[in-house]
């Protein structure tokens, strides 16, 4: 199984470098790796062109234009030049565990997405990362919010995991899917442009084609950088296309990857 991981980004090029110094850490690296880019200025590009310059991984950089946040379609953008028959999708604020791609794959099935969950750190713990440029973390940080997601165990996630499908925590952040069914049901919605929903509309139409969501916890540990809260101001019209998918049993999206040119 030839495995992409995904990485978006946009304009913050200290949390994308972390990031990418966890991916090079990892016990097992994917095939290739593409940069989302939603539209950075040239100091992300040349964060990418050193990693391309110092490793021997297959590293594409995938940019459109800024116009506002377009999420949908960058990850679009980097889905269609994959050529990995698996995909993970990470943000360029999360910082992996060691074994983040190695557990990704062991969980990987058939029939099924996986959601994985994340550790959220406080904006003291972000700034002293980005400071001393740390991808380590202590093991139950007491500082953590949600400090339990940083537990790491194989036998736990064996017990805790679990296939059932709701759309309570959805996050694109981290999540992995076979390419053929992203692309059966023609990816991300291009219609939805702002932060909020892309990837919950997304979940509602695979799992209306048939795929299931498999829930891992305790495994593919992330830490989600601390930043301001994206502007709200399209989520009511997100709103309105999620609730449209959900009501109508939406498999297929009519502005999605395939309008990619």
């Amino acid at each position: 199984m030839k495995l992409t991981l995904i990485i978006t980004t946009y304009n913050w090029p200290e949390a994308l470098l972390l990031v990418i110094k966890s991916v090079r850490l990892q016990s097992i690296l994917p095939d290739e790796i593409i940069i989302a880019d939603d539209g950075s200025t040239k100091e992300t590009r040349e964060v990418v062109n050193s990693f391309k310059n110092d490793v021997s991984m297959n590293i594409i950089y995938s940019w459109q234009e800024d116009k506002g946040f377009r999420a949908a379609r960058s990850r679009n953008n980097a889905i269609l030049r994959s050529t990995g028959d698996y995909i993970i999708l990470i943000d360029g604020d999360t910082i992996l565990h060691t074994n983040f791609i190695k557990e990704h794959i062991d969980h990987a099935e058939s029939g099924f997405f996986v959601q994985g969950s994340r550790v959220l750190l406080s904006e003291k713990e972000t700034k002293k990362a980005l400071t001393a440029k740390n991808i380590s973390f202590p093991f139950f940080n007491s500082k953590f919010k949600n400090r339990k997601n940083s537990i790491h165990s194989n036998f736990l996630s064996y017990i805790f995991s679990n296939k059932k499908n709701y759309l309570h925590g959805i996050k694109s952040c981290n999540m992995a899917f076979f390419k053929k069914d992203c692309i059966s049901i023609n990816g991300f919605n291009n219609d939805f442009e702002g932060w909020g929903r892309e990837d919950t509309e997304f979940v509602v139409r695979i799992i209306n084609s048939g795929i299931k969501r498999k829930n891992v916890r305790f495994n593919a540990i992330q830490y989600h950088l601390w930043h301001n809260e994206n502007s709200r101001v399209s989520l009511k019209r997100n709103d309105e296309i999620l609730e449209d998918a959900i009501n109508k049993h939406v498999q297929w999206c009519e502005n999605g990857i395939s309008l990619i040119k």
